[in-house]
């Protein structure tokens, strides 16, 4: 486990006490207003000594983008109180936190339930969702490029390490980067060149922010899906967003982290490279990378490590809050990668994301034991 147990630097400064990371996720704990109260603390406090870097569930940076119901808001000042016990609790132990932020977009399926609307690239019905949204202004896509920037901002007050742009899984950021959900022909659309102007006008205005706030040593990170091919319906191949990529790490970030639901080592159809290492190819030295998917068990973890600089760790993070902890103290057969009914109550659930697991239908990959969640 020697890679496990050592240290990282990242590019500004920053140490990571193990290259290993908590991967983002809905964990449903925020108070029905998006603040943060003692669900959140419990579920992220009971989770500081998982990996050497927790990145946080996507926090809305506007109430336009608001996808799930108690959802961490990122909207306001008035958010910041909250932020800073956060912070506070995940940074306990000596690891670094990191606030995720997001735009639903289309899929902000709370902000159409709050606000009876929802803003996309462009007006589309999709098939998958009983609403349409809207197509956004040139100065609503401005004022949101703002709202990521000022997001970033209170993320540095809170005293948060870092900050990751949430650039995946068919929020904002990609569809504005997806030909399928992008049918724009003015800045924002219509070539490849013009739809990568979003996802970088974000990158540019997160990068300055923490620049403008004097914060040496802050982390800054991208997280992306490498790919949009769902049968017929392409958004965007691995070749495209490598392209994206390879912009984006120009902004002088810590990390490129790379959204996988299958395998850490999965491969795209017709290569004989992993994404990991395509990815790695492509971003060279000027950033980190992080690889996720399918990390159970601490041989699987260092496995990882040759697909990308950094694991990052969801399911096995929900199943033993200790999984970093247990590994650098030579515990890593004690590791749990399941769940029990003895330890059903030990994981800091709500009941809403007890339910997002064992909901029929759901898209989320199954949590081993998670029969065990059911009354």
């Amino acid at each position: 486990m020697t890679k496990l147990v050592t240290s990282l630097t990242l590019k500004h400064g920053a140490v990571l006490k193990t290259p290993i990371a908590m991967a983002p996720m809905e964990a449903y704990v925020a108070e029905t207003d998006g603040n943060i109260g003692a669900d959140a603390l419990t579920f992220y406090g009971m989770r500081s000594k998982v990996a050497g870097m927790i990145i946080t569930g996507a926090t809305n940076v506007n109430a336009a983008g608001k996808g799930f119901d108690r959802q961490i808001a990122n909207t306001s000042d008035e958010n910041l109180p909250g932020l800073k016990r956060l912070a506070q609790a995940l940074k306990k132990d000596g690891n670094k936190a990191i606030l995720q932020l997001y735009h639903g977009g289309r899929e902000a399926a709370t902000a159409q339930k709050l606000l009876g609307r929802t803003l996309a690239p462009s007006k589309i019905a999709f098939p998958f969702l009983d609403y349409a949204p809207e197509e956004m202004t040139d100065e609503e896509v401005q004022q949101t490029i703002a709202d990521y920037a000022a997001a970033t901002t209170r993320a540095i007050k809170a005293g948060f390490d870092g900050v990751e742009i949430h650039g995946a899984n068919h929020y904002l950021i990609q569809q504005f980067f997806s030909a399928y959900s992008n049918h724009r022909q003015d800045h924002w659309g219509g070539s490849l060149a013009k739809r990568m102007n979003f996802p970088l006008a974000v990158t540019k205005a997160v990068t300055q922010a923490a620049k403008d706030a004097i914060k040496e040593g802050f982390i800054i990170g991208y997280r992306f899906s490498p790919e949009e091919v769902h049968g017929e319906n392409v958004g965007y191949t691995i070749k495209e967003s490598l392209q994206l990529i390879d912009q984006v790490a120009d902004y002088d970030l810590d990390y490129i982290h790379t959204s996988l639901f299958t395998a850490y080592n999965d491969q795209p159809v017709g290569y004989a490279k992993s994404f990991g290492q395509l990815v790695k190819e492509t971003v060279g030295d000027r950033a980190q990378t992080i690889i996720v998917s399918n990390v159970f068990g601490a041989k699987a973890a260092q496995d990882a490590l040759n697909y990308g600089d950094i694991v990052a760790v969801g399911r096995q993070a929900l199943l033993d809050p200790e999984f970093a902890e247990k590994i650098n103290t030579g515990k890593s057969d004690q590791i749990f990668t399941e769940v029990t009914k003895e330890r059903v109550n030990e994981l800091g659930f709500t009941d809403d994301l007890k339910a997002w697991f064992t909901m029929e239908g759901s898209v989320i990959p199954p949590l081993p034991g998670m029969e065990n969640f059911k009354k």
